[in-house]
């Protein structure tokens, strides 16, 4: 019985693709696997500034039930009022984690008589969202908009609605969908359009509300996903939406329904930090200039703080990102199947506290193997 599985194991080992747990790396690693984009993650001041703003409260460490029981704590409602107050929308809904906000929230709006059209590279959990839909699905190349809009021309007119889902920043290229084009092409087909702001949201934008922030368009995108794993160094997840569609969710998405809340001291924590983006511009801009400056020591255009650097075979790949790893930097190699197959890379994942300084043996290192 157990064969199949071994067989399968033998074969991910083969290809390169065998993965183990890792261990989270210690204090002589520079860590340029974290998502912790602000650096806020190790900030003691804030740290301390939040615990002693709770010692006169009594706030649990968990919910022990799901929302829709008993576990629908003041917390919820604070923080999602105020997240959508400060985006502007009629609504927001928070969610355990990004995973479970794009699985549940696709898969409950998009039915059998609807379309959804995403770009090529979206990240895993949308495209467990779609699997988990009963739409119909068309992919256009990525940040292929000539493409998309040859798919919404020959078949938007066959379906009752239409999804058009993208990411702002990508999470493994680090490149940007060009939102004012994917707003006139939603507006032209009468589309829904879906936008995960994970990797932006408090990396981006003056007052860190994302990409759609910096192109003041988030008044056109329907459903603004956003989480709290990373820049903001919290957990969970949001959709800023039409307060409409957020009953609709609040009956309909499985992964809201079914799962136990977050704690009320997670929230608190992610209201804390969220109160404080406006504050936190000068760590974006020091981000936005850390990453241009190595982006182009890689010889890159610069996009944003993800920068990967492709090697291609995933032998390779593991062997540089050991050589990175014994000389101080924690670096993983990312493979199939969460990057196309061939493409095997280093994805640099860099925060505001970094220095150049701290790059630069990363930077002759990856220049002299070229």
């Amino acid at each position: 019985m157990e064969s199949k599985f071994n067989t399968k194991l033998e074969e991910l080992k083969a290809e390169g693709n065998f993965r183990i747990l890792p261990e989270q790396p210690g204090p002589n690693l520079l860590n340029l696997c974290s998502n912790d984009y602000l650096g806020l993650g190790n900030d003691e001041h804030l740290y301390k500034e939040f615990l002693s703003g709770l010692s006169q409260k009594r706030v649990p460490f968990t919910a022990s039930s799901s929302r829709l029981l008993s576990g629908n704590s003041k917390e919820y409602g604070q923080l999602e009022s105020l997240i959508s107050t400060a985006y502007g929308k009629e609504a927001c809904l928070l969610y355990n984690s990004g995973y479970h906000a794009n699985v549940g929230i696709i898969s409950a709006l998009a039915g059998k008589n609807d379309l959804i059209i995403s770009d090529k590279l979206i990240h895993a959990s949308l495209i467990d969202g779609i699997r988990l839909s009963k739409a119909n699905v068309l992919r256009f190349r990525h940040l292929d908009y000539d493409h998309l809009e040859q798919i919404l021309v020959n078949h938007r007119s066959e379906y009752d609605q239409a999804f058009i889902l993208s990411e702002s920043i990508f999470s493994m290229d680090g490149d940007l969908a060009d939102l004012e084009k994917l707003v006139e092409l939603k507006q032209k087909f009468n589309c829904f359009l879906y936008l995960d702001e994970a990797h932006a949201v408090g990396a981006v934008g003056q007052k860190g509300l994302g990409l759609a922030e910096t192109f003041d368009l988030i008044s056109e995108v329907d459903f603004m996903v956003g989480t709290f794993g990373k820049a903001l160094a919290s957990v969970g997840a949001f959709v800023c939406c039409k307060k409409l569609f957020k009953d609709y969710l609040v009956n309909h998405s499985r992964t809201l329904i079914y799962t136990t809340a977050l704690p009320p001291i997670n929230l608190a924590w992610s209201k804390f930090i969220f109160e404080r983006l406006p504050d936190f511009q000068p760590l974006r801009t020091e981000l936005q200039q850390l990453s241009c400056h190595f982006a182009q020591k890689l010889r890159q255009t610069p996009q944003s703080h993800i920068i990967p650097f492709v090697i291609g075979s995933n032998e390779a790949t593991i062997a540089q990102s050991k050589l990175l790893q014994k000389n101080g930097f924690h670096v993983l190699p990312i493979r199939y199947p969460t990057v196309p197959k061939g493409t095997a890379r280093l994805r640099f994942s860099l925060n505001a506290k970094m220095t150049t300084a701290q790059l630069q043996p990363i930077i002759k290192r990856l220049k002299g193997n070229e």
